[in-house]
C-alpha cells in the first residue's frame, strides 16, 4: 500500500482518527504541500460520548505524520507504542471537516486545520522513524 493509499484508508476507515492538517486536505490532486498528523483514538466503551463533538475517551493510541508536496506523498513517522502515543492529546476544537480522498470521493472526517498546531505536534515526534 502506498503512503497516500494508507492515508486515505486511515481517514475513511472505521477507526476513530483525528487529523490535524496544515491546509485543507485533497488527496486526489496532492497539489501544494500539506503536513498531516493523525491521532488514532482508543476504541472502547467510553468512546461513544460524554464530551463535546461526540468524543468520549480521548486517549491516543497511534500517531502518524504524513506529508504531501507537489504530487508526492510520504509517511514520515508512525508511533504505535501506546505509552508514547498517549503523550499526544486530541485538540478540544476538533470539528467535522470535508476531505477529498485519493479516488476523488468526498468524505467527512474529524479534524482541524491549524498550521501552528501541526508544527507543535511534529516537534514532539521522532525524526523519520516508526516505533
Amino acid at each position: 500500500m502506498t503512503p497516500v493509499e494508507e492515508l486515505s484508508a486511515l481517514l475513511s476507515g472505521p477507526s476513530r482518527v483525528v487529523m490535524v492538517a496544515s491546509r485543507e486536505v485533497d488527496l486526489q490532486s496532492l497539489a501544494g504541500s500539506n503536513d498531516l498528523v493523525l491521532l488514532k483514538i482508543a476504541e472502547g466503551s467510553l468512546a461513544a460520548g460524554g464530551r463535546g463533538g461526540g468524543f468520549g475517551e480521548r486517549r491516543v493510541v497511534m500517531v502518524a505524520h504524513f506529508r504531501y508536496k507537489e504530487g508526492e506523498c510520504e509517511k514520515l513517522v508512525e508511533i504505535n507504542d501506546e505509552a508514547r502515543a498517549s503523550e499526544f492529546e486530541v485538540p478540544y476544537y476538533v470539528a467535522r471537516m470535508p476531505l477529498v480522498l485519493r479516488d476523488g470521493k468526498e468524505a467527512m472526517g474529524y479534524g482541524v486545520v491549524d498550521e501552528e498546531l501541526v508544527r507543535e505536534l511534529v516537534t514532539k515526534l521522532p525524526k523519520h522513524s516508526s516505533t
